[in-house]
């Protein structure tokens, strides 16, 4: 990875700040888009543009003398390789790192004007810093047009993919079904509509999908519904016949950009007639504005925690598309072996591409579910690494290889990783391979009681790290979408203490993880899906009822990076038995005779 000069870019930005029309002292680029995506279109890698930094996850702070980059664990490495002389890389949840805001409160002068678009601001995050500010006398200044935007040459247009109508084969609820589900809980919270802006929860509630970010199945949408009406906003491109027929007569199509027209024009009768609209936690600001603050009540998206709990239909295509996944991953690794033990030369984009053409083969494959992540050697510690061609490192049989990929399927989304060795690894990469292993096992071994948290049950996944002072800076665990988003809210495993916030119930899918990673060196990581189920316990003290999980990625763990002597009884016995059902369930998907049987028989063994 190299550095991308952004002087220019910074120098023109810094010169819109200073104008008459802006007069900022400092500009916030977010990496959310205006529907608070984690990953973006190309026109909304405005972070990226400004700063270089690829990342998926990262702030920009732009001052008239300084400029610094936000980021997470995930990213420090690749962050400090890709921002040039103009960047002070800021890592966040380091001793002394202030976050972002009250690095614009202590760092920058008092009486600042700090510039935001409202577009890609959320409203609460708006609120809490401009109460932060007037602290120390500064003030938080939405501007009229985004200025990266202004100074970005070239800019891509917008996609507009065209829609694809999914039927209750795969989603086992009908849009009709969701909205009347939506409305009743519309009535409950006493509120007189909402406004669906998630790109993910607009697919899902009216059972479409599109393509207008890159491996996530959305489309550019906004929906308002209330007891009397639903308005899709869709852009124009988008819409074909046979999306009117999907969505009925129920559903009023209107133009995307049309949205906030249409909320000032709710303004006055809410406030007349002192009814509230529901926003989720994460709509955007201008949203807000256009309601009227005062008309408004936020929550977390209740079409969100809909989403997160799968229905049985749902949940079969989960289990059906990996096993599917599992086989091409498998036919992948015999292939990348047979490959490397002939003496030819890959690099970690031949991987990558070969993969996709293995999954590409499989029943009801509609595309990637995010770059894959083929690393060899150093670049594995690179927790979120892309290769590409001409940089990416030749696969070298003698370092440890990490694969994390995944795919859409029509019935499902999958994401799993592997790590692996094709000669012979060190004792350290094995103990580091093992201590890893040891804490996936814990997670997916786990029972816990109704109302546990994955931030509860993350210590599962470190404690054996813990044990020879390592550990890792991720978290252990996303949920996953239906043919949807790979990271998949409102629950997750990990420190993060909003996880706390959302008990894990059946029906919720979720990674497990865990990882290591030594700098300069080599990447580990072992990360399966599974679903949260009801556990048959003995006993149900306090009638709570308790559950577990059910993994669905049946990828073999390789036997040659495991040490065996630091494992118990009980994990030896987890290991021998999670083999045999790789073998069980995913060899009917691999043809006779072919090298992916073939290393599936000779990998799934008891150890």
């Amino acid at each position: 990875m190299t550095a991308t000069n952004t002087t220019t870019r910074v120098q023109k930005l810094r010169a819109l700040m200073l104008s008459p029309e802006y007069n900022v002292t400092a500009f916030v680029v977010p990496s959310e888009d205006a529907h608070q995506s984690e990953y973006v279109a190309e026109c909304d890698e405005r972070r990226s543009y400004i700063s270089g930094f690829t990342g998926s996850a990262g702030l920009a702070v732009v001052a008239l003398d300084s400029a610094a980059l936000f980021t997470d664990g995930r990213y420090f490495l690749q962050a400090s390789q890709q921002l040039d002389s103009n960047w002070t890389l800021m890592k966040s949840g380091l001793p002394e790192v202030p976050t972002w805001q009250e690095y614009l409160v202590k760092n920058l002068p008092a009486g600042s004007r700090i510039g935001i678009d409202p577009l890609v601001f959320t409203a609460t995050d708006a609120n809490k810093l401009e109460a932060d500010l007037a602290k120390v006398g500064s003030s938080l200044v939405p501007v009229p047009h985004n200025l990266v935007d202004l100074i970005w040459e070239g800019r891509p247009a917008r996609p507009a993919s065209k829609l694809l109508t999914l039927t209750t084969k795969t989603t086992g609820r009908t849009h009709t079904e969701k909205i009347q589900q939506l409305r009743r809980d519309l009535e409950k919270k006493k509120v007189a509509g909402f406004v669906v802006s998630g790109l993910d929860e607009v697919a899902w509630l009216f059972n479409l999908r599109g393509s207008d970010v890159h491996c996530n199945p959305v489309f550019f949408s906004y929906a308002i519904v209330t007891p009397d009406y639903v308005n899709l906003y869709l852009q124009e491109k988008s819409v074909s016949s046979e999306v009117r027929e999907h969505l009925g007569a129920e559903v009023t199509i209107k133009p995307y950009e049309t949205v906030f027209d249409d909320l000032r024009a709710l303004a006055a009768p809410l406030k007349a007639n002192n009814q509230k609209f529901l926003l989720g936690a994460r709509t955007n600001l201008a949203m807000a504005v256009a309601l009227g603050k005062d008309n408004t009540t936020e929550t977390r998206s209740p079409v969100t925690d809909a989403k997160a709990i799968k229905n049985d239909t749902e949940l079969e295509g989960m289990r059906q598309c990996h096993l599917r996944d599992s086989a091409a991953l498998i036919n992948y690794f015999a292939w990348l072996e047979e490959q490397l033990a002939n003496g030819v030369e890959l690099d970690e984009a031949d991987g990558a591409e070969r993969l996709e053409k293995f999954r590409a083969e499989q029943a009801g494959f509609v595309g990637l579910s995010f770059d894959t992540i083929s690393s060899t050697g150093p670049n594995g510690a690179i927790i979120h690494y892309k290769p590409e061609k001409p940089n990416a490192a030749r696969i070298n049989p003698d370092l440890v290889y990490l694969c994390d990929s995944g795919g859409q399927y029509i019935d499902g989304t999958t994401d799993v990783t592997r790590t692996l060795h094709f000669k012979n690894p060190s004792a350290h990469e094995k103990r580091c391979f093992t201590r890893v292993l040891q804490g996936h096992i814990a997670i997916d071994s786990a029972v816990f009681p109704d109302g546990t948290s994955g931030y509860l049950l993350d210590v599962l996944a470190r404690r054996a790290l813990w044990s020879d002072g390592l550990d890792f800076r991720h978290g252990t665990g996303h949920g996953v979408g239906a043919f949807l988003n790979v990271h998949e809210g409102p629950h997750g495993c990990g420190t993060r203490i909003a996880y706390n916030d959302i008990p894990l119930v059946p029906g919720m899918t979720l990674t497990n993880e865990p990882g290591y990673y030594e700098d300069g060196k080599f990447g580990i990581r072992i990360e399966n899906v599974m679903l949260v189920r009801k556990a048959d316990t003995l006993h149900n003290f306090g009638g709570r009822g308790y559950y577990g999980f059910e993994h669905v990625t049946l990828v073999p763990m390789q036997i040659k990076l495991i040490e065996r002597s630091l494992l118990t009884h009980l994990e030896i016995e987890w290991i021998n038995a999670y083999h045999a059902e790789c073998l069980e369930k995913v060899s009917p998907f691999l043809a006779k005779g072919s090298p992916g049987l073939k290393w599936l028989q000779r990998e799934a063994v008891s150890i």
